[in-house]
């Protein structure tokens, strides 16, 4: 069942962004890490609509880590610690489940002092089982354990986010 179509995901993206502009005005750069695939490619949707908002220095990059074995392999990002040292990050993923993904996301950042720390997703689920905090949400949605959300943000012709 779709519950978000192309012109809703594009709305969301349009509040998010305006948003994240109001939280972090007087910021001169914001850099949106995104998880993986969906999370990078709804970063990009976000970083592309925040740049028509504001002059400051808007950076992308990526974080890669698996999400079925989070501590198996290291938690990668594609920019160095100088880079990001006391720089605002927005990570930015599709779905906030139970919140693990964003939680071993969150672990390159341990060793280096930034300036602030936010988490954007699509769609947050409300079955947190890590301590995550989500600042910018698109959609608030409560669901049963055993539904799946599916988002399709990236190689498609139409934007949307279904439940299964």
């Amino acid at each position: 069942m779709k519950i978000l179509e192309q012109g809703q995901i594009k709305q969301k993206i349009k509040r998010l962004a305006v948003e994240i502009v109001e939280q972090n005005f007087g910021t001169s750069e914001i850099i949106f890490a995104g998880i993986n695939n969906n999370g990078l490619g709804f970063a990009k949707l976000l970083t592309k609509e925040v740049k028509k908002l504001t002059d400051n220095t808007i950076t992308l990059c990526q974080i890669t880590l698996n999400p079925a074995k989070p501590i198996a392999e290291d938690v990668v990002v594609s920019l160095s610690a100088a880079e990001l040292k006391n720089k605002t990050i927005i990570l930015v993923d599709d779905v906030a489940n139970t919140g693990r993904t964003l939680f071993y996301a969150f672990k390159p950042f341990m060793g280096i002092l930034v300036k602030k720390m936010q988490v954007a997703v699509l769609v947050d689920r409300k079955h947190k089982s890590f301590p995550i905090q989500v600042d910018y949400v698109g959609l608030s949605l409560a669901t049963t354990l055993k539904d799946n959300i599916d988002v399709r943000l990236i190689d498609v012709d139409e934007l949307e986010v279904c439940l299964d």
